[in-house]
């Protein structure tokens, strides 16, 4: 099978895939190395770690499209990748699909914030029209090229015009043809609860760290029928942590032992990025 036909399978199974997110090449190779099935290429985390900037619209189309293809070369799991709002309306959206659909995504998430979006868990979110979203993720079914491509449709409604509103365009994403759903930042467990029973279509549920939503184990998610359990910034969060520790004691000790606990071993870190293998390509190629 095809990345797309196995991320297509194992979002049908509904069992709370757990998918982590990655920031660039490394970490998603850190993710595979781990057993984990997908990839999710986080656009806050791209805004995060490549500008040092919130996640508040900075990223463009080809920033994602440039991480989406330097991931795609580095490991070889289906990955979702975070299209924003599709970086503007309905026509920008069919370029942007064709776009990372060439760049190697196996899933395009696209979501319904007036422009530049913000994070999902912060304040002062719009969201534009209906009819506009629904245009929108209509678009992008046309735009695809291979049919196995999946179109992820996010609605941030639930924030500003409530829960049963972020349902309703949920459902008409549905029916313009989006194969998984995605109900941003319901604030309640009864909320999380019920959306696969609303909902007929695939769904992922974002556990935010820190985040609006309360956290439910992955395990329990999946016996409610979620296709997905996204942890979009835990590898990103938990690299910040481990900067800031081992820097620390830098700054402090003024040095660091690889015995310290604080760092990745050096012959680690040449394995995760596979030197062994371009080694051994070097020398067939002498």
């Amino acid at each position: 099978m095809s990345t797309r036909q196995q991320l297509k399978q194992l979002v049908e199974a509904r069992r709370g895939l757990l998918v982590p997110g990655a920031f660039n090449a490394l970490s998603a190779k850190v993710i595979e190395d781990l057993g984990f099935q997908a990839v999710y290429v986080t656009g806050a985390g791209v805004t995060n770690m490549w500008f040092g900037l919130p996640d508040q619209g900075f990223m463009g189309l080809a920033e994602i499209a440039d991480h989406t293809a330097r991931i795609r070369d580095a490991v070889s799991l289906p990955l979702l990748v975070d299209a924003d709002t599709g970086f503007g309306n309905a026509l920008n959206v069919y370029h942007t699909v064709r776009t990372l659909e060439r760049a190697g995504a196996d899933c395009i998430q696209l979501e319904d914030q007036v422009a530049p979006k913000r994070c999902g868990h912060f304040s002062g979110k719009e969201v534009i029209s209906t009819d506009e979203a629904v245009n929108k993720i209509k678009a992008a079914v046309d735009a695809r090229r291979d049919p196995d491509l999946l179109i992820m449709a996010r609605t941030d409604a639930a924030a500003t015009l409530g829960f049963e509103a972020a349902v309703e365009r949920a459902q008409r994403f549905a029916e313009a043809g989006a194969d998984l759903l995605f109900v941003e930042a319901v604030t309640e467990a009864e909320q999380v609860r019920a959306l696969p029973q609303r909902l007929a279509k695939p769904q992922l549920m974002n556990m935010v760290i820190g985040g609006r939503t309360p956290i439910f184990n992955a395990e329990q998610l999946g016996e409610l029928g979620y296709g997905i359990v996204l942890y979009a910034n835990a590898a990103l969060q938990g690299a910040v942590a481990g900067m800031q520790k081992a820097l620390t004691v830098l700054r402090d000790a003024k040095e660091v032992q690889e015995s310290s606990g604080l760092v990745t071993p050096f012959a680690e870190r040449q394995r995760l990025v596979g030197k062994p293998a371009w080694d051994a390509l070097e020398q067939r190629l002498s």
